[in-house]
Order: structure tokens, then C-alpha cells, then sequence
């Protein structure tokens, strides 16, 4: 069986799939990637499932050992990563692009254009599953391994992947361009509450200019500026998820994420589409965003535009795995 073994664990990596799905009945929450879509399109790159486990890397990436050649690739993040092979030969390893390496050393630096960068590996990160998923579940401690995150000496499973002869890393000479524009370069997008007792808070968040707390994780955003004071009577806590917004005491909202609870007791002044969902998890603390509240019919075409994109770059993939295989098949 193939490992990977753990030099430098990053600022935090995580194990993650497509998420814990199916539990929130019992109190358990999704977990998962933080940008589904580009944790996906890796796995696509190297011939795994969607929904394999990856590792999801925050700010700062791992340096990661290999005993045998792997295939890999990089998305999300504008990571810097750097590969030295067997004969201390240093190679730079794009994002977008499924890259062959041989026995060596991965080194993943910072990310540049986000704060998270997702890596897939041939085969996927094949620890235990917990209730169908090998996510980790950082608040509820389960999950991944041991469900935390990475450390030095740790050591990754992978599962079986087809038989690899390289001396040197094969690095294609295409890559996908992926959106490079600035997660905050437009408002996030959600639909408010209908409670006529939010109608009031709704207006004043919409109003405002929020900052990214340095106090967010993976549970949820944080953001501070001038706070929305809810006078409000004590309320029953109701279900929330993903995406959902939420007001304290403090005034300073909470965009929930993929670790959050299942239920809540705070105000809910409304809910981020699912086309805007991914661009959250890139959210630098001190970033400064805005949100701008749509109608129902608004966030349906903006999924379906998502949606629409994600199959375009699923095609151009496609196509350029399969003139790369042609390329490959025609010089053996």
C-alpha cells in the first residue's frame, strides 16, 4: 500500500470529501471541502471519484513525502508548490493540472490568490470512513484522522491507483485557467429571511460594509464593522446549515460553513446562494465585503450560470486528458 508521509503539516490541512451527508437529522454535520467544486475538479484531474478525500490546505500548505510515484493535482488557492525529486532535481508544480511525480518530496507553500488550495492524489487519502464520509470534522473532533488536523509524522493511506515508472515529474504543458478574480471583487449574494421580525436587521446588514473576523474557521465566518443590534424576544433555536446568516448578540454577523451545527438559536437574517457559496472559503480575515440580497428566481439563474461553468471546465478537462493520453499512447 502506498503512504504519504507528513514532513511539515501546514498552518491546516484537513482530510475532506463531498461531506457527511444524511445525519443532520441526528444532530451531525456536513463537514466537507469548503469549495466542493474545485475538490471535485482535482479528483478529476487524476482519475479519482468527485467524491474522493483530498487534503484541504489553509494559507499555508504541507510538505509531504512520497515512497513511490503518485499523480497529483493542485486547485484553488494560487498555491505555490515545489517538488524535489530522488536526485535533489527541484521542479515547480502548477495548479490546474494533473502533474505525474516520482518518489520525492512535495512542498507546499502559501497561497496567493485565496486563502485555501485543495490536492488530490491518485487513488484518494484512503483513512477510515465515520459514518460514510473520511471528512474531518474539526468542531466535533471525529472524522480524518482522529478528526483533526495534519501533524508532523502523521502517515496518509492511499487507495489503489493503476502502476506509475516515472524518474522525473511528467508536467503537462496546459492547465485549466480557473477564475483568478478576487473572492470580494462582488457583494455575496443571498436571499433574506421572510420573517417580518429580520425585515429591519436584513436592510441595515445589506447596508454595510463587513470585514472578515480573524476569528473564523471552518464553522463559520465572522465579521465585524458597525454592528446590527437585534432587539428581539429570545427565540426557539431553528435548523440552519451552510450558508445560512446569522446575527448575535454582538451585531457582528456569522456566515455559517461547512462545520457548522444543525441548529441555532441566533436571528437568521437569510441564506448565500449556492452559487456564491464556494467564493466564502477563500475569504481572507481583514477582507473587506458586502452583501446584496436577491430574489428567488435571481439565485436560481445564478446557479444555473454555475453550474453551467463548472460543465464547461468539466469538458475542456475531458478534452485535454484525452489529447494528453493520445500524446502519451503514440510515444510508447
Amino acid at each position: 500500500m502506498s503512504v504519504v508521509r507528513v514532513l511539515v503539516a501546514g498552518a491546516l490541512t484537513t482530510v475532506q470529501d463531498g461531506g457527511r451527508c444524511g445525519w443532520r437529522h441526528l444532530g451531525v454535520g456536513l463537514a466537507g471541502a469548503l469549495d466542493p467544486v474545485l475538490a471535485a475538479l482535482a479528483n478529476r484531474m487524476v482519475g479519482n471519484s468527485a467524491d474522493a478525500a483530498v487534503l484541504e490546505m489553509t494559507m499555508t500548505g504541507p510538505t509531504l513525502a512520497f515512497d513511490q510515484p503518485v499523480r497529483i493535482a493542485l486547485c484553488g488557492g494560487g498555491i505555490d508548490a515545489e517538488f524535489e525529486d530522488a536526485n535533489n532535481t527541484r521542479h515547480a508544480i502548477p495548479t490546474g493540472a494533473p502533474v505525474t511525480l516520482s518518489a520525492g518530496v512535495l512542498r507546499l507553500a502559501s497561497t496567493r490568490s485565496g486563502l485555501r488550495a485543495w490536492l488530490a492524489i491518485a487513488g484518494g487519502i484512503d483513512v477510515r470512513p465515520v459514518l460514510g464520509s473520511r471528512s474531518t470534522d474539526l468542531r466535533a473532533g471525529f472524522g480524518g484522522l482522529d478528526g483533526r488536523a495534519l501533524r508532523i509524522g502523521d502517515v496518509l493511506p492511499l487507495g489503489p491507483q493503476p502502476p506509475i515508472n516515472v524518474d522525473t515529474p511528467a508536467i503537462p504543458n496546459w492547465w485549466l485557467a480557473l477564475d483568478k478574480a478576487a473572492p470580494n471583487a462582488t457583494p455575496i449574494r443571498y436571499i433574506a429571511s421572510a420573517l417580518a421580525s429580520t425585515h429591519a436587521l436584513t436592510e441595515t446588514f445589506a447596508a454595510r460594509e463587513w470585514r472578515v473576523d480573524a476569528r473564523s474557521n471552518r464553522q463559520g465566518l465572522r465579521f465585524v464593522g458597525e454592528p446590527v443590534i437585534a432587539k428581539l424576544p429570545e427565540q426557539l433555536s431553528a435548523p440552519v446549515a451552510p450558508g445560512t446568516i446569522q446575527l448575535p448578540p454582538d451585531g457582528g454577523p456569522i456566515v455559517l460553513l461547512a462545520d457548522a451545527q444543525t441548529v441555532g438559536g441566533y436571528p437568521r437574517l437569510g441564506h448565500v446562494i449556492s452559487a456564491d457559496l464556494p467564493r466564502l472559503a477563500q475569504l481572507r480575515a481583514g477582507v473587506v465585503v458586502r452583501f446584496v440580497d436577491v430574489s428567488p428566481a435571481e439565485a436560481d439563474a445564478a446557479r444555473q450560470r454555475f453550474h453551467g461553468r463548472i460543465a464547461r471546465l468539466h469538458s475542456a478537462l475531458d478534452s485535454a486528458l484525452a489529447r494528453e493520453a493520445c500524446h502519451l499512447s503514440s510515444h510508447a
